[in-house]
């Protein structure tokens, strides 16, 4: 590479319209004082070591105010975490600081520098003296309005001090001195140094440069401490307390910026009552399948007592839905850029929005007691809700993690007894179910072990919709009317067994049971 003044080296990179007469006027970040300009409507270029030094006349490109505005929107995202205005106004440029702007040139205007893509020097945007960039659009597809924003912010990226990006084997061997990235899809990633016109998800990058496997280059400490701008400001507390941002309408509509891989934005819920919650985390986009997106989100889920509840992170989109159900109290909903099989969390930063809703739920409580009496274990629920129940089941565990179905009670019970076959402490809970399918769990209670019946076989006595029996081993049962008519017989197998009666009337029964060696009669009530 050809030394100039100044020590900075030219920087070449990007691999090989419509007359536009009023450019859409865009702009990022107004308020920014340090600029890059997205110059579309030609320019007479003088008095720079451009072309030897010989003036170039630009033109315009043949380029829609649709491509435009899709070329500023991929550029203005990938430096959304800085406090740096992209704009295609050349006003914002002429009025910031000739050390804090630089002009890049989209043009056609091309034969003056061949074989390449674009070109800028590195560095220049603190120059002072208005050095350009150049954007050669007849080389980029042609006039493909995402090659060209790749290549735009690529040479802005060597204006603000970053050299390329590259790609070396195991033991060291440079194999790609413009690193392509990895992967394919909505999660294909590139960094925005190396080629990336392939990928979808393009970003900064803290990785090899061509001078050498451990020459690394650290793209975001390079950008921010270089060139008279840093980070813009956090929107968002990174805490889970009270300063966290509180969304207080039913619906809401927040958008937000993740600046670093360490950002974290954290939005507090007060509920009242028991609520379902809808949340739609999407990254800036330009279509379908997150096209141009940048941040690959992650949600991390945090109860009042700030202990994790879930992780919603999904392997294949950079999107996140959440649909949930939650008890009344406080909770946090972390938003995060996230790593996947491609990228980093160093390089997922970007934009984002974040809407929902939430409805009061209609069951508003389920609560749970019970206790021990002789060889039983007596249970008994209270459910509050504004709508009707579709089932009740009380579910039952050994360990108090793992539950299964003891009994499907009917949606007007409160109550039912249960004789174990053995001394655990049995763990139980009650499942309530809406009619629109609303899912709320009662909390989890423990009864001891009781003294293990002297009959082989332990039957619920008292049923709604199915007789439980606990069986000591395989056996054949028959259940009959009060004048001894057969009306179910069938096989059941050792421990837990539930056969449904819910067809029958309410009534008394006789049940028979019959082991190996063992015969057991029991009256059982239905209600």
């Amino acid at each position: 590479m050809k030394n100039f003044t100044k020590s900075i080296f030219v920087a070449i990179v990007c691999l090989l319209s419509t007359t536009v007469f009023a450019i859409p006027k865009l702009s990022s970040f107004p308020t920014a004082t340090a600029t890059i300009y997205l110059d579309f409507d030609g320019q007479m270029v003088t008095g720079t070591l451009w072309n030897g030094g010989m003036p170039i006349a630009c033109v315009a490109p043949t380029l829609t105010d649709a491509q435009i505005t899709e070329i500023f929107n991929r550029v203005a995202e990938d430096y959304r975490p800085f406090n740096i205005n992209i704009t295609t106004d050349s006003t914002k440029y002429l009025s910031a600081s000739l050390t804090k702007r630089v002009r890049i040139i989209v043009t056609p205007t091309s034969a003056w520098k061949p074989n390449v893509g674009g070109i800028s020097y590195i560095g220049s945007f603190t120059w002072g003296d208005d050095t350009p960039a150049f954007v050669f659009s007849d080389r980029l597809g042609p006039n493909n309005a995402k090659f060209i924003a790749e290549c735009c912010s690529h040479e802005s990226g060597h204006a603000v001090g970053l050299s390329h990006q590259s790609k070396y084997d195991a033991t060291c061997n440079l194999t790609e001195t413009y690193n392509t990235g990895i992967g394919t899809g909505e999660t294909g990633w590139a960094p925005i140094m190396g080629n990336s016109y392939s990928r979808n998800m393009t970003g900064w990058n803290d990785g090899p440069t061509p001078y050498g496997c451990a020459n690394t280059q650290d793209n975001l400490s390079i950008i921010t401490s270089t060139n008279g701008f840093g980070y813009r400001t956090d929107d968002y507390s990174d805490s889970l307390n009270t300063s966290a941002y509180s969304p207080n309408n039913t619906s809401f509509s927040i958008n937000g910026v993740v600046s670093t891989g360490v950002d974290k934005d954290v939005f507090r819920f007060n509920f009242t009552q028991n609520t379902n919650i809808h949340i739609d985390a999407t990254p800036f986009n330009l279509g379908t399948g997150n096209n141009g997106s940048n941040l690959d989100i992650k949600i991390l889920l945090f109860d009042e007592n700030k202990t994790l509840i879930k992780t919603f992170d999904a392997p294949n989109t950079m999107s996140i839905s959440i649909d949930t159900n939650l008890k009344t109290g406080n909770y946090y909903f972390v938003l995060d850029g996230t790593g996947n099989a491609n990228a980093g969390n160093y390089g997922s930063i970007g934009s984002y929005t974040l809407t929902g809703f939430r409805t009061v739920l209609p069951i508003k409580e389920v609560s749970l007691s019970g206790n021990t009496d002789n060889n039983k274990h007596n249970l008994s629920w209270n459910v509050i809700t504004d709508e009707p129940l579709a089932s009740v089941i009380v579910e039952y565990s050994i360990d108090g993690r793992n539950f299964e179905i003891l009994n499907s009670a009917s949606v007007s019970s409160k109550n039912m007894s249960y004789v174990p076959n053995d001394n655990n402490t049995r763990y139980y809970r009650v499942k309530a179910v809406s009619v629109y399918n609303q899912i709320v769990y009662s909390n989890v209670i423990a009864l001891r072990g009781v003294s293990k019946p002297n009959m082989p076989f332990v039957v619920s006595t008292m049923v709604h919709q199915q007789v439980i029996v606990n069986a000591p081993e395989n056996f054949q049962y028959a259940i009959l009317d009060a004048n001894g008519r057969m009306l179910l017989k069938g096989n059941g197998y050792k421990n837990l067994n539930n056969i449904d009666v819910s067809k029958f009337a309410a009534g008394i029964y006789i049940i028979q049971l019959y082991g190996t060696n063992t015969k057991q009669t029991e009256r059982i009530i239905k209600q």
